[in-house]
């Protein structure tokens, strides 16, 4: 089995991604396992952090590393909050990050906006190496619409809040296979599959 190092510490996307990848013989062992730390995502674009993210923790590690930036885009805030989903909630210094108030906020926000249209965004991006000049990357998207109050326990981040309308229910209400099948991490994934059998 061969050792990939996530270049995350969030609890959710290693479950996801140890679950999807576990087929490919690959073990999914988080950044914290290796005493690295958050990586600074400074770019405007998910792919910019994502890369960033991965060649971050393959150079202090020597491994080969998986790195995911993903958000959600809300149309009637121009892709707000976008790449800064995690942190979009003002909070104060030393605070720690919060799916709780970040959903507040997003509320909050959207309050007499009539469009709730939004999607999610996840770009996925693998480097063997830190100074891989072929990065693989895969992109995957999954339109919804805002709520106007959370639904459901499961899932994580926007989760209760983000509501898929061909299946009638908040992404929180979905078991989690249902949310692995058809969702943006789900088909960002896939495709990524696809480009390392292929590599």
């Amino acid at each position: 089995m061969q050792k990939l190092v996530l270049a995350s510490n969030n609890a959710g996307k290693l479950r996801e991604f140890g679950q999807l990848l576990a087929p490919l013989d690959f073990e999914v062992i988080p950044q914290s396992a290796f005493n690295v730390p958050e990586a600074e995502e400074p770019y405007g674009t998910f792919v910019e952090n994502a890369l960033a993210k991965a060649r971050h923790c393959a150079r202090l590690t020597g491994l080969p590393a998986l790195a995911d930036d993903s958000g959600l885009c809300v149309a009637a805030l121009g892709g707000a909050p976008g790449v800064r989903s995690a942190r979009y909630a003002p909070t104060n210094a030393g605070e720690p990050k919060s799916d709780a108030r970040n959903s507040e906020h997003l509320l909050n926000t959207l309050v007499g906006y009539q469009d709730r249209r939004a999607h999610y965004v996840a770009v996925l991006v693998f480097v063997r190496h830190a100074d891989d000049p072929q990065p693989i990357i895969a992109e995957g998207e999954w339109h919804g619409e805002i709520l106007s109050a959370p639904r459901g326990e499961g899932g994580f981040g926007y989760d209760p809040l983000f509501f898929v309308p061909e299946l009638k229910a908040s992404v929180a209400e979905l078991a989690a296979e249902t949310k692995n099948a058809i969702s943006h991490r789900g088909k960002a994934l896939r495709l990524l599959i696809e480009k390392l059998k292929a590599a």
